[in-house]
């Protein structure tokens, strides 16, 4: 792209050629300026750049009201996305000065403007019929292709050979009577699509009871709220977001069935086009069977303490609706469990409390249960995520002066950011209304221009997904050459303040916005010194190299 516009200094296929990092987890494609303009300018994606019909009917006025009306100021824009807790799938944008903040309640006379974009949303670039019905064939019938050591799973792409989607899960599948009999069901997501959510549950258990757990708030919550009054069967537990500009960004599963309880934590909100043609990625636990009558409650516990830390970060929700669910889990047993729950929930925490959450949280569990490795210089640290927050005006201010240091805690190494480019976006099975999912100002982008030289390109060749955008969120460890993992991390959380945390008051405060889920995979845990692959490409662990 030419040098005259600013686009062009942020994208890395037209500022350097990047080295090619092939791995089935890469950095989501960012958020083009081409492809913004054709979808929204502020950090959510759009209802026509996610591609879904049903965003139209569910949120008529949640992508971006702003680009409909006439110049607010910013603390307004900001304000509006944060109250709508639209699709900001982000919430990047986390450094708005207390000053923005004060002046807020004087702008309100600007909120009636809102009714002009409530009466028509544009419609979606994909168009109503750009979703084709899968033949019976794509959906798998059996359990003989699941990873049962690693229990990591992509999500199966439309458009792509068959055999890259052997052994991927649709969430038909995940709830089918394939994994149990289901009774009762939790969603935690960012984005519903009511309607198409209760088709992926089959016939015989689309009328047991869910609950819906979101961050939304005012109009977008009396939205959601009146989408699902067809279906008497789904309630709602709306989390907290005391602290601005955060939003409830987990995306989890609790399924309760006749035969147990199962966890699923995953990167795809409940909506047709995260399930349709992007790169996703999810951990599925085991089949935690019930822990006999009179069991203490320590009963159940894995050898990475994952039920204690679920059954913390649920009560950190401080919901009645949630003790029910809470009951379940202290109810089942959990030992069978391999991997680390890491999670985010907004709050200031000091002492103890600080390494609960966000990336601390990360980084205590790096250091107390990973070993040296050798060369350990040389191994690069790869993060991947479809937003990019506002980090302030050079690395030192978080992205070196916190973040990198967690994600370096075996030694410095080399760091990579893998984003995909404009023509990453272009090229891609949704073409450019990819870019909607993956959000990036160009006011923030223009603000760091610093980052450009930790971008590489997206390809993901071994399993077929190059050309399947990544919404998937994923931070690891490589060697040199790629063929071992000192570990690996996949989250809901992107590259932002919001997500992470924010150290405060001289370190001895750390301040999280939003509320993130992830799980991280640690070689100890299974056994072994390292996490190894089948090729000389970086590729995930529990994929064991499969193509």
């Amino acid at each position: 792209m030419s040098q005259d516009s600013q686009h062009g200094k942020w994208t890395i296929s037209d500022k350097r050629k990047p080295d090619k990092i092939t791995t089935f987890f890469k950095q989501e494609p960012k958020l083009s300026p081409k492809c913004n303009e054709d979808t929204h300018s502020v950090n959510h994606p759009s209802a026509p750049s996610m591609g879904s019909e049903a965003r139209t009917a569910t949120h008529v006025n949640q992508t971006n009201p702003v680009k409909y009306e006439s110049n607010p100021s910013p603390s307004v824009k900001r304000k509006r996305e944060t109250e709508e807790a639209g699709w900001n799938l982000s919430s990047s944008d986390d450094e708005t000065p207390t000053s923005a903040l004060k002046n807020e309640p004087k702008k309100s006379k600007v909120s009636p403007k809102r009714k002009k974009t409530e009466d028509k949303r544009p419609p979606s670039p994909h168009g109503t019929s750009y979703y084709k019905e899968e033949p019976a064939d794509f959906f798998e019938t059996n359990l003989l292709s699941m990873n049962d050591m690693y229990r990591f799973y992509l999500n199966k792409v439309t458009g792509i050979p068959k055999k890259f989607n052997t052994g991927a899960l649709h969430i038909k599948e995940i709830l089918s009577p394939m994994f149990g009999t289901l009774k009762e069901s939790a969603q935690f997501n960012y984005c519903f699509d009511i309607p198409w959510m209760v088709e992926q549950y089959p016939p015989e258990f689309r009328d047991k009871p869910v609950i819906l757990v979101h961050g939304e708030k005012r109009e977008s919550k009396a939205r959601l709220i009146e989408h699902a009054k067809p279906y008497p069967h789904i309630c709602f537990c709306q989390a907290k977001l005391d602290i601005a500009f955060g939003t409830h960004h987990t995306k989890m599963m609790l399924l309760w069935y006749e035969e147990g309880f199962r966890v699923i934590i995953l990167t795809s909100n409940l909506i047709r086009a995260d399930w349709y043609q992007k790169t996703q990625g999810m951990w599925m636990s085991p089949l935690y069977p019930r822990l006999p009558e009179g069991s203490p409650e320590t009963a159940g516990e894995s050898p990475t303490n994952f039920k204690r830390d679920l059954l913390e970060y649920l009560e950190a929700y401080q919901a009645p609706e949630l003790a029910e669910w809470i009951d379940r889990i202290k109810q089942h047993d959990l030992s069978e469990t391999r991997v680390y729950l890491i999670g985010s929930t907004p709050g200031r925490y000091q002492g103890p409390a600080m390494e609960k959450w966000g990336h601390l949280r990360l980084r205590k569990l790096l250091s107390e249960h990973t070993k040296p490795v050798q060369n350990e210089e040389q191994w690069h640290v790869l993060g991947q995520f479809s937003s990019i927050g506002s980090m302030g005006l050079d690395k030192t201010k978080w992205l070196a002066a916190e973040f990198q240091r967690t994600l370096t805690t075996l030694g410095k190494p080399g760091k990579s950011l893998v984003y995909p480019s404009v023509e990453n976006v272009r090229t891609s099975l949704e073409g450019c209304p990819a870019g909607g999912s993956l959000p990036y100002s160009i006011q923030t982008a223009q603000k760091q221009l610093w980052l450009h030289s930790y971008f590489h390109g997206w390809h993901a060749d071994v399993t077929g997904r190059s050309n399947a955008m990544p919404h998937i969120k994923t931070y690891m460890r490589v060697s040199p050459d790629f063929t071992q993992l000192a570990w690996f991390l996949v989250t809901s959380a992107n590259l932002s303040k919001a997500a992470w945390g924010t150290l405060e008051k001289n370190n001895t405060q750390i301040m999280v916005r939003s509320y993130e889920l992830g799980v991280l995979y640690l070689p100890s845990a299974f056994s072994t010194f390292v996490f190894r692959s089948h090729t000389r490409r970086v590729i995930c662990p529990c994929c064991q190299g499969r193509s």
